[in-house]
């Protein structure tokens, strides 16, 4: 009987899990993982700003239930619709970096 491989990083576990860099499955992991990730970032600048998210809305142009829906990563978020919400909603400065 064959033995059972042992995860020993966080890496092997997503290869195993989700498929290897660059396959479907993966990209699509990272992609919601990412969409989470910009979600909290918002949610956290936006208490910190002591604004609810209807404030937040409002001062951008869209409605709450988007700024929700962002901040749980239930939404894909255009980069022009970002900038709104972070720089002039939350006065705040996006940097992009690409690797």
């Amino acid at each position: 009987m064959k033995e059972k491989e042992s995860i020993k990083t966080f890496e092997q576990h997503l290869d195993k899990r989700y498929g290897h860099v660059g396959e479907e499955k993966r990209m699509a992991f990272e992609a919601k993982a990412k969409a989470f990730a910009i979600g909290e970032l918002i949610k956290e600048e936006r208490r910190l700003s002591k604004m609810t998210q209807e404030e937040l809305a409002k001062k951008t142009g869209t409605k709450k239930s988007f700024i929700s829906r962002i901040e749980n990563g239930k939404s894909d978020i255009q980069l022009s619709t970002l900038y709104r919400i972070l720089e002039l909603g939350l006065g705040k400065k996006i940097s992009l970096t690409i690797e």
